[in-house]
């Protein structure tokens, strides 16, 4: 561990002699009395201090102008006293305290401070993430990144909402290795499993638990022990599964299927949707008790053709290293007004391909031809305004079938009339892609199975 520079503000020899056991391994410089603080913090240069405020029997919290000092020097200022009233909190953090607890449990609000520190002070002087871990140029995008970056020390429940295919798996995974961890990133795909192989993989299971279990099998929840564990697609999980998750989640403990002796697993849950959760939970096909559970933090990932800016840089990720690509100015506009459907995940298909191909140089007739010149030539915004309207004109629930409609159209055509691919790749029910063909005045029959 990175050796420190901690200031310890304390009156009581014996409370002293406990801050410095639980600091040990770092430079620990120890003040009794507010002089003697206010002395070395003008003299000397700290990454933390830790203040007392009641300094004396009949002192008045003459710590909290410690505080002030410390932090006006940049020092990164915990209380710990046993003067802990809302208006002596208040205080402290408008004196500019960064964190306040109560005396009694130093053992392990210690270590928690530390490591949070040091792993918010890694994070600020890591190289930019978004220019090489989640590439983006896009204000709302790396503002939103950043404030989730600021919990990623924390126990705190994250949940990252998005469209298919805009990094929520990769910021899933920046999250834990900003978190300082020690465990290891444990991913699962709620959506590709039923839901007595999701149980099984979820929490393990015993030899013969059940019909081809040939042997022992660890859980994603064990191995996500001191780690996080990242719930990928949570809302297509089962209600049934659910409750038994969030038992799981509440106890840090569950059983293996075949087994009468619980595991335990102190995991970080990270989880990821692209649908809503409220409307999920108004469906009731989402439990409200497990979503309060999962959403601590939340943030949403933009689709690309909200964030046209990002394609330039993206291109110039996914060719590094490899081979480069030129586009002519038609070329890079048809890709800026693209509607990009399939987000970030569709972008490095494209990429990938083109780079295949014979010439380094790439035009628009190059792009329309793999893109499908469905939509290029039409800016998105101007996309969004014209459906704005529709609605405006038709009402909203018109404007949502004539969504629909056109992305079932569409995904028709991709799968050649198969609509049983259609169902599968758009998750949808058989009625619901029937009503829509009927709509749309498309006979059933002329599309295949």
């Amino acid at each position: 561990m990175e050796k420190l520079n901690i200031l310890v503000l304390e009156d009581d020899k014996l409370a002293q002699k406990v801050m410095s056991a639980h600091l040990a391994g770092h430079n620990i410089d120890l003040a009794g009395d507010l002089k003697t603080a206010l002395k070395k913090i003008e003299g000397g240069k700290y990454d933390i201090g830790f203040f007392d405020l009641m300094l004396g029997p009949d002192d008045e919290h003459s710590g909290l102008k410690a505080i002030a000092a410390a932090a006006a020097k940049g020092v990164y200022c915990v209380v710990v006293s046993s003067s802990d009233s809302d208006e002596i909190i208040d205080r402290a953090y408008a004196l500019g305290a960064n964190d306040f607890y109560a005396k009694g449990n130093e053992e392990s609000n210690v270590s928690d401070i530390l490591r949070k520190f040091l792993q918010n002070r890694k994070a600020a002087g890591a190289r930019d993430i978004f220019s090489y871990a989640f590439i983006t140029c896009d204000p709302e995008t790396k503002a939103a990144a950043s404030e989730a970056l600021k919990y990623a020390p924390t126990e705190l429940p994250v949940l990252i909402l998005g469209p298919s295919g805009t990094g929520k798996t990769a910021l899933a995974k920046i999250l834990h290795e900003h978190s300082g961890r020690e465990g290891a990133f444990v991913s699962i795909n709620c959506s590709a499993y039923t839901e007595d192989l999701l149980e099984a993989e979820m929490f393990g299971h015993k030899k013969g638990a059940f019909t081809g279990a040939h042997e022992t099998c660890k859980g994603r929840l064990l191995e996500a022990h001191k780690g996080t564990l990242f719930l990928d697609e949570i809302g297509t999980m089962g209600l049934n599964m659910q409750m038994k998750l969030l038992k799981a989640i509440e106890e840090r403990s569950f059983y293996p299927l075949g087994s009468e002796k619980p595991e335990h697993s102190e995991f970080r849950i990270i989880s990821a949707t692209l649908e809503d959760p409220q409307a999920l939970i108004a469906q009731g096909k989402m439990r409200f008790d497990l979503f309060q559970r999962v959403h601590g933090y939340t943030i949403n990932l933009k689709p690309l053709t909200r964030r046209a800016c990002d394609i330039a840089p993206l291109v110039q990720h996914f060719t590094s290293g490899r081979r480069r690509l030129a586009f002519t100015p038609e070329a890079r506009a048809y890709m800026e007004n693209y509607s990009w459907p399939g987000n970030v995940r569709e972008l490095k298909k494209f990429v990938d391909l083109i780079s295949s191909g014979s010439e380094g140089r790439i035009d628009i007739n190059e792009v329309k031809k793999h893109l499908k010149g469905r939509d290029g030539g039409q800016p998105a915004l101007a996309r969004e305004d014209g459906l704005y309207s529709y609605a405006m004109t038709n009402g909203l629930e018109a404007a949502l079938e004539k969504v629909s409609g056109e992305i079932i159209s569409r995904n028709l055509r991709e799968n050649e009339g198969k609509k049983t691919k259609t169902m599968a790749d758009l998750k949808i029910s058989t009625r619901l892609l029937y009503s829509t063909l009927k709509k749309l005045g498309i006979e059933p029959e002329g599309v295949k199975k």
